[in-house]
């Protein structure tokens, strides 16, 4: 595996040394690129005599002025990981800023990236720091989650960098599972795709609602990882949180009824939907344009049916259009799942139950079965982008 290491300014820097050693050790090419500040904590030619390469700084060798290409190394690589990572150089990933080497490469890169965050602890449970991670998360890259210790005022957090074994272990365990997609890096180029994600709120009165527990993380995921593969992504989304992905057209919408005539205008001009939204099945018969009072005697609410996205589109579509569903179940939910597919028109649907921990709402992981037309596939707990991954992949093969 080749693997660009990009080190940043930090105290932490010395850290990757050992990383390099473990990633050689077990056969892997690195190559480095670090910096300015990152060359005020450890030298390049320390760093040059462990992987037998020059280290990349500049845009332009100091020696010969030939230009290193930021490209080049985009396209060489099997995965890239960023470690030590500072607060500034997280905060210049998250916004797109390209002022140096290592953030050029970041921007051109088409493997994986993974980060380590090193800073302060109270620096990291800054909420500027957090969004910026929750924003890298939504790109498609994976934080490595810091080590704890303890903030000025005396409670556990998180800050300093996770050690290099574990970075080493997810790197190499997480590389792998991509590179088994990498020929698909321009998979669904000239493609359109159409992603619903999040929950939907059906109105009660002017401040109350109906709604669920999805925060739209997997819908998100299976955003980038479409982007990622080249395809022109619309994203319609109910009320999350969440940043939109990097290349993906974004749509809000708060109702069942609203992200029906979203997704049902949309979908004619795409090749592709795949909905992952918790759409409300219910919503209210009569919404009040008063705030309801509380009273000693409860409250009745008449709840109608809400338009069936997934069964609207399955009819609308066409023998070139491929059609994902989800089907989130509180128990085993196969034979569901499986009726679900064939009445609504399905090329398949992806199944996950709260029966698992780990899987559902509101958490980073995921566990799902894959039920199509020739058989059915459980996958273990992972990332939701790994488990976005493994989804795309499937719509990918249906278009072969």
């Amino acid at each position: 595996m080749r693997i660009v290491l990009g080190i940043t300014g930090s105290i932490a820097a010395y850290k990757a040394c050992t990383l390099i050693r473990l990633f050689i050790k077990a056969g892997h090419e690195v190559q480095t690129v670090i910096t300015p500040a990152g060359r005020e904590f450890i030298t390049p030619v320390t760093l040059s005599t462990l992987t037998q390469k020059p280290v990349i700084t500049e845009f332009f060798s100091s020696r010969d002025g030939t230009w290193h290409s930021h490209v080049d190394l985009g396209l060489w690589a099997d995965a890239m990981v960023i470690a030590p990572a500072t607060a500034s150089t997280i905060a210049k990933m998250a916004t797109g800023v390209a002022d140096n080497m290592l953030l050029t490469t970041y921007l051109s890169m088409k493997a994986p990236v993974y980060v380590a965050p090193a800073m302060d602890l109270d620096m990291y449970a800054h909420a500027a720091t957090q969004r910026n991670l929750e924003r890298l998360r939504a790109d498609g890259v994976t934080v490595i989650e810091p080590a704890s210790g303890f903030l000025a005022s005396g409670l556990e957090g998180k800050g300093r960098m996770e050690e290099p074994e574990k970075i080493f272990k997810v790197v190499t365990e997480g590389a792998a599972h991509h590179i088994i997609f990498k020929g698909e890096a321009d998979a669904l180029k000239g493609r359109r795709i159409l992603i619903t994600a999040g929950p939907t709120h059906e109105r009660i009165d002017p401040v109350r609602f109906i709604g669920n527990h999805s925060s739209g993380k997997m819908g998100f995921a299976l955003a980038a990882a479409c982007a990622r593969r080249g395809a022109e992504v619309t994203l319609i989304s109910g009320p999350v949180a969440l940043p939109t992905p990097q290349g993906v057209q974004r749509t809000d919408v708060t109702t069942a009824q609203e992200m029906y005539e979203a997704t049902t205008v949309a979908f004619p001009s795409h090749d592709a939907a795949i909905l992952c939204a918790a759409v409300a099945d219910y919503t209210v018969a009569e919404a009040t344009e008063e705030k309801l009072k509380r009273t000693a005697d409860g409250l009745i609410l008449t709840l109608v049916p809400t338009l069936d996205i997934a069964a609207a589109l399955g009819q609308m579509k066409t023998p070139a259009q491929r059609l994902v569903g989800f089907a989130l179940e509180t128990d085993e939910g196969t034979e569901s799942a499986k009726a679900k597919l064939r009445k609504k028109n399905l090329d398949f649907i992806v199944l996950n139950t709260l029966l698992d921990k780990g899987a559902g709402f509101g958490t980073d992981t995921n566990k799902v079965t894959l039920i199509g037309p020739n058989g059915t596939r459980a996958l273990p707990l992972k990332s939701k982008h790994d488990v976005a991954e493994d989804i795309i992949h499937e719509l990918c093969a249906c278009f072969d």
